[in-house]
């Protein structure tokens, strides 16, 4: 008991049989409604809160202090390690579980016992698919590029990295527009971080940039504006999620007022909404996908299909998907990332290839 007080900064540490007594003593009890024990009983004559603990709690979770701070940046270390692993194995991986186990390996060697979450490790045209969950296909020398979403957990606290990079150690033409165009959006959003900036805000600027590089590309139809074109929400199409979420003890942390019933497209799958405290860790991800569950039944739509080009989207499909994520400390002038994961091309090159 002395080792949960001195460790977890409480008053008092009880066992379960003596809760009832010292709860009979309180006039007011605050409590998780669906989270009490069922031998836990109140006072009939105590005020008892069930809905503002919960909140509370979620709130508090979003400023990270120092020691936590500490424990996701040695989780990303340890990730980084294994990510970096993969890169170097990804050429001569013959199917996308040997390259789990290797980053499951690495993980576990150096600290990180436990998985944040399920890694992703999507191949070719599975990079399309945001939630891959197979890990299984076999790999060829035709299969572009590998999508690895993976991260471990250090003593509770997470950390959430996503890089794309080419199977055979060099992107295509294709390939590496697509990723420089997710380069610039995380980058210029990731610029944008500092206390009390407008998440929703900088999910906006990410979709604008998307927009800006798919015109440059003629995959969007230069018949219309940059501005039309936001209007029309097609960008969803290809960026259909959220910027980022909240990073902690989960890896989609508490805190974010998400909306999922917004009916607004753009901000339907936002994780977090309002303004970002300093202290705070929040993942910056954009993505552009070539998924057909997304993108097919756009071009099959009259009023949407028109937005797009569908000569030139067809030479894309094969990119699949490219997704970048690093986890970033917010703090009152800027912000910190956290995520040292190789991800500029030359260095991601040189690692597959064994250069570095």
């Amino acid at each position: 008991m002395y080792q949960c007080t001195n460790r977890y900064d409480v008053d008092e540490v009880r066992t379960s049989n003596e809760v009832n007594e010292v709860l009979s003593t309180f006039t007011t009890v605050y409590a998780i409604e669906k989270q009490i024990s069922s031998h836990i009983t109140f006072s009939t004559s105590a005020t008892k809160d069930l809905a503002l603990l919960k909140e509370a709690i979620e709130e508090c979770r979003v400023v990270k202090d120092d020691f936590e701070i500490a424990l996701i940046r040695k989780a990303n270390i340890v990730s980084g390690i294994a990510h970096r692993a993969v890169m170097k194995a990804v050429k001569h991986a013959k199917n996308e579980r040997e390259l789990e186990g290797l980053f499951l390996e690495r993980c576990i060697a150096n600290g990180c016992r436990h998985q944040a979450y399920s890694s992703i490790v999507a191949s070719g045209t599975d990079a399309s698919t945001l939630h891959y969950v197979y890990n299984n296909k076999p790999m060829t020398s035709s299969t572009l590029n590998l999508l690895l979403d993976a991260g471990g957990e250090y003593d509770c606290y997470a950390a959430d990295i996503t890089r794309t990079y080419p199977i055979n150690g060099k992107f295509t033409s294709h390939s590496l527009s697509i990723y420089n165009l997710v380069l610039k959006m995380q980058k210029e959003c990731t610029d944008m971080l500092r206390e009390g900036v407008l998440w929703d805000d900088v999910h906006v600027a990410a979709h604008k940039i998307a927009i800006a590089g798919l015109l440059k590309l003629g995959i969007l139809n230069d018949s219309y504006s940059a501005e039309d074109l936001f209007a029309s929400r097609i960008s969803t199409a290809f960026f259909p999620h959220g910027l980022g979420h909240y990073l902690g003890m989960d890896t989609h942390d508490t805190g974010g007022h998400a909306n999922y019933a917004d009916p607004d497209p753009m901000f339907r799958y936002l994780r977090v909404r309002g303004k970002l405290p300093a202290g705070s860790v929040i993942t910056v991800e954009p993505g552009v996908y070539f998924c057909r569950f997304m993108l097919e039944p756009v071009l099959k739509d009259k009023e949407r299909s028109k937005y797009v080009d569908a000569k030139v989207l067809e030479e894309y499909w094969t990119v699949g998907g490219v997704r970048i994520e690093d986890n970033i400390l917010v703090t009152k002038d800027g912000s910190e990332n956290l995520t040292e994961t190789p991800k500029e091309v030359e260095e991601m090159e040189r690692l597959i290839n064994g250069d570095a």
